[in-house]
């Protein structure tokens, strides 16, 4: 169910939540790669990440902080060649060490 929308992309819930309230920018258009954005599109996207975040922060006081983020190829663990870009609430306490943030994606190198 799509729960916001622009010209371009739309909104809609992740069917897997990393945490409540992750959802997923998605373009109309197939777009493979989100690295294949033009600039008018990266500033669409950014404006409505930017709703989604207020949005969230408003029905969610419990929210402190965000991860956004998106994967560019295969060995960057992208499965589905569609641009989709992830707004992931985070919360305090949701782990113990959330020092690195999206280092984590390689476990060894998110605490320096």
């Amino acid at each position: 169910m799509v729960i916001a929308h622009s010209r371009e992309f739309y909104v809609i819930n992740d069917n897997s939540p990393v945490t409540p309230g992750h959802c997923l920018i998605i373009p109309y258009q197939h777009i493979a790669d989100p690295l294949e954005l033009n600039h008018e599109e990266i500033a669409e996207v950014w404006q409505l990440v930017q709703q989604m975040q207020k949005k969230l922060l408003v029905d969610d006081p419990s929210i402190s902080g965000f991860n956004l983020g998106f994967n560019s190829g295969r060995d960057a663990g992208q499965t589905i060649f569609h641009t989709h870009i992830h707004l992931i609430p985070r919360r305090y306490g949701d782990v113990a060490k959330p020092r690195g943030g999206v280092r984590g994606v390689i476990p060894s190198r998110q605490n320096y």
